[in-house]
């Protein structure tokens, strides 16, 4: 059987990138513009939050370089039932989500096949053959997914990386068409901060994409917490810097108008043609992540049924280490979620899927963070360095959770909660399940 550790540093790297940086980000300066210069405050104040998070989950993996990820962490702190709850959470968080991806990139890719938009019945059906596409890729083996994260990843950088230069010589060249002077009339308010805070956590999640796929890497203990930590840090500064760009040259009232933002700000230097090539830099953008994303999903009911919480069917794996099982039903669910979201009328719903997803995963990183706590204050999590940083570490990305979560809306809290709480008549029937087998 082929070795099931075929993710080495670069791979992991990828993955992590790959994972945050979707398509989202590619209209998130549209979406801020109302907030102004404060959803850069709201940026920075994410990213903060993102690099804390990412902090624990790199103590954690290092600690526990042999399990899997949130589930074993939550697990390992707090119980099965816990564990379980999270681990359910987040693998419905992972599917719904990419159900969002998917459909986004292939949005982007009607910019330069407009038959995709005009043929009744051809988004949904090009976004189900890349659903299933890099679901076959991702069945070929971790080592296939990884070098495909590599290439994407290296390609989705191009365009952001590009904004972001472009910025960095319009600010040293004093270039007029840089509106620099709205950086001292502009008026900072929380409340705009918050709310741009709030949106620009989408941006972020996935950073914890490595220590999800721990099986499959080699030297974990190595190579998961600097992948995280250097992933989260390269894409906040590709984040704040790009999008701080577009803002800065686009009118907030045409940004707030704007389809494609990124293309809008290089169109002002390039010409109009640089819009079709950001579109498909960043279908390409989406459909990297969407790659990465179907192998965590496919991980997640993976890890669950090796702890015995989960149907057998789905610890078996194939020739190449693949979860078959797992990511073949992960596969259908993401599928069903789009064939939803093919009717216009659907569309509401969906987003409101979207704000679940979000949630269910803030949950997710609240608990990792309580149980890097709760198993160190147990003498269960060995620290190389300062306990002192790493319970301020700790506790500030607890706090960072909470107050996201909180920002996510009541009702979206509700029912992210109901989505948790479907987890355990789930969980107490396999435990039931599973005795009787062993009766």
């Amino acid at each position: 059987m082929t070795n099931t550790k075929q993710l080495g540093f670069w791979m992991c790297l990828a993955l992590v990138i790959g994972n945050m940086i979707g398509s989202g980000v590619f209209l998130l300066p549209a979406s801020l513009a109302p907030y102004g210069l404060n959803s850069v405050m709201g940026w920075v104040l994410t990213a903060i939050g993102s690099l804390l998070l990412a902090s624990v989950f790199s103590v954690l993996s290092r600690a526990f370089p042999n399990e899997h990820g949130p589930y074993a962490y939550t697990r390992l702190a707090f119980g099965d039932l816990i564990g379980f709850i999270v681990a359910w959470g987040y693998w419905v968080a992972v599917w719904v989500g990419n159900a969002a991806v998917a459909t986004a990139s292939v949005s982007y890719l009607s910019n330069l096949m407009p038959w995709i938009a005009t043929m009744p019945g051809a988004s949904t059906a090009v976004t189900l053959g890349f659903v299933w596409l890099f679901t076959a890729i991702n069945l070929r083996g971790a080592r296939e997914t990884g070098a495909v994260q590599i290439l994407t990843t290296a390609l989705k950088l191009l365009p952001l990386l590009a904004v972001a230069g472009l910025g960095v010589f319009l600010f040293a060249t004093s270039d007029t068409r840089l509106n620099t002077a709205a950086l001292q009339q502009h008026t900072f308010t929380w409340d705009a901060v918050t709310a741009s805070a709030t949106l620009t956590l989408w941006a972020f999640l996935g950073l914890e994409s490595a220590a999800v796929a721990t099986e499959k890497v080699i030297n974990p203990e190595r190579n998961i917490p600097l992948a995280t930590l250097w992933g989260t840090l390269i894409a906040a500064l590709v984040y704040v810097v790009s999008c701080t760009v577009v803002i800065l040259l686009i009118p907030s009232e045409q940004l707030a108008s704007s389809n494609a933002p990124f293309a809008d700000a290089v169109s002002i230097f390039w010409g109009t043609g640089a819009g079709h090539w950001l579109a498909l830099f960043a279908a390409i953008s989406g459909l990297g992540a969407l790659g990465g994303w179907i192998l965590v999903q496919g991980e997640m009911p993976y890890q669950m049924a090796k702890a015995g919480v989960f149907p057998k069917a789905f610890a078996k794996t194939n020739t190449r280490g693949a979860p078959v099982v797992g990511l073949l039903v992960s596969g259908v669910l993401l599928s069903a979620v789009v064939l939803l979201n093919g009717g216009k009328s659907m569309v509401q719903i969906f987003t409101f899927l979207l704000l679940i997803s979000t949630s269910a995963t803030l949950v997710m990183y609240l608990l990792c963070s309580l149980a890097a706590l709760w198993l160190h204050a147990k003498g269960r999590l060995p620290l190389k360095g300062s306990v002192v940083v790493f319970v301020v570490i700790s506790v500030m990305a607890a706090v960072y959770a909470l107050w996201a979560l909180l920002g996510a809306g009541k009702e979206a809290i509700l029912w992210g909660f109901l989505l948790l709480g479907c987890a355990v008549p789930v969980y107490y029937a396999m435990r039931w399940h599973h005795q009787k087998q062993n009766l």
